[in-house]
């Protein structure tokens, strides 16, 4: 009867613990500003409509149709636009200032985009990576212009 009840109470402690981490969702990388056309983000295998408003994860993907434009503003107030034909994949992004996490990779997969950087690239610059197919960019707080051909 004892390892009865103390195994329904080892049982009850590791539900505790559980519980709070299966509630936590992660929190936003950022938002869409604005969105004309085809304009999607890529999540979890899952196409979504880029709408004003809408949030952005660490991971997501942005794409944009023949028609498509989107521009996004992460939490450091960087901010990223795709023209017609485009995608981005947002690999990693850590803002954390008063823990002093820092850290985003942007892929840029295809088409036409454009990187203002924002309150990171001030804090840590060396934690930003920006790649294409053919090349890596540190930047060191910069607008960033790239067209990356199939």
């Amino acid at each position: 009867m004892f390892a009865l009840r103390r195994s329904g109470g080892v049982l009850m402690l590791i539900l505790a613990a559980a519980t709070p981490t299966l509630a936590q969702q992660p929190s936003p990388a950022g938002h869409v500003k604005i969105a004309s056309g085809s304009a999607f983000i890529v999540r979890q295998n899952a196409t979504i409509p880029a709408r004003p408003g809408e949030p952005v994860f660490a991971s997501d993907a942005l794409r944009t149709g023949v028609d498509g434009t989107v521009g996004v503003t992460l939490n450091d107030d960087t901010r990223l636009s795709l023209g017609s034909s485009s995608e981005v994949r947002l690999e990693r992004y850590v803002y954390a200032p008063g823990e002093g996490g820092f850290g985003m990779v942007l892929s840029f997969v295809r088409g036409v985009a454009a990187y203002v950087s924002g309150r990171m690239a001030k804090l840590a610059p060396d934690s930003i990576r920006l790649e294409t197919p053919a090349a890596i960019v540190g930047v060191r707080g910069t607008t960033v212009a790239v067209r990356v051909e199939p």
